[in-house]
């Protein structure tokens, strides 16, 4: 059984179709791509996905759960989280409470113990940081956690959303254009942390990416999308050497 199983999803703006009738299948540990010309309804897609916006038509199971009017909170709660285009850090706080933010929807400290600051309260919190801690050393960012988010370069603001997304402890992480704006070096160290999330936390993970070589190097399946239709679905040499991707999408680069 697929661990995201996705049937016949569409969403319907007033005439106009964003996601029409897509149907596909996420497997345990698998790293996937989704790619398509701007406007394709890749980020519509997502935002299906993950609740924030409700289906027209279709379902979407997620390990046996279906999420269809679910809100994104509890969502993310049954095991799906994502980043954003544009990065979404709650730039006041620091990067440790940020982490931390990430744990909140399974770490929940008893409502009596915190109103009174008993010494659960306490242990609950202290475990945490130190998990947020362990977490930020995985990325070599624990030496910035007292850093406010906003004062930290690009290229670790996202790394920074994708540790947050991961502090969810989800069964699928969703990675929504992460080298938007990366130089050549940072998108280079992107590529290899995206490795070694999938090595290390064996988690599902499908990016949506127009660095077409970023998604072929990394990526095992890929689906792709015009018009908010599937034209294609298969490896990245099927989806290189497909004709109807390289006249959609690919063009001379294929």
């Amino acid at each position: 059984m697929a661990l995201l199983d996705v049937k016949n999803l569409t969403k319907n703006f007033g005439g106009l179709t964003a996601v029409g009738d897509v149907t596909m299948e996420l497997h345990d540990g698998e790293l996937l791509g989704l790619i398509g010309p701007n406007g394709a309804g890749k980020t519509t897609l997502f935002n299906l996905l993950t609740g924030v916006y409700e289906p027209s038509e279709g379902t979407v199971t997620l390990d046996g759960n279906l999420l269809n009017g679910k809100a994104p909170y509890k969502i993310a709660s049954l095991g799906l989280s994502r980043t954003f285009q544009n990065i979404r850090l709650f730039k006041d706080m620091t990067v440790l409470e940020n982490v931390l933010v990430g744990f909140a929807n399974h770490h929940k400290s008893h409502l009596l113990s915190s109103f009174l600051r008993l010494p659960k309260f306490y242990q609950s919190e202290a475990d945490l940081k130190e998990k947020a801690m362990e977490l930020l050393a995985i990325f070599n960012l624990e030496k910035d956690a007292d850093t406010l988010a906003k004062n930290l370069p690009y290229g670790q603001q996202r790394r920074l959303e994708i540790v947050r997304a991961l502090a969810t402890e989800p069964k699928i992480l969703f990675l929504d254009e992460p080298a938007a704006g990366m130089n050549p070096q940072e998108t280079a160290e992107l590529t290899q942390l995206i490795r070694q999330i999938k090595e290390q936390f064996n988690i599902t993970i499908m990016l949506i990416e127009h660095d077409m070589s970023l998604v072929m190097e990394v990526t095992e399946r890929i689906y792709v999308l015009e018009y908010g239709r599937l034209i294609a679905h298969g490896t990245p040499e099927e989806i290189k050497n497909n004709k109807r991707v390289i006249e959609a999408y690919l063009g001379g680069e294929a």
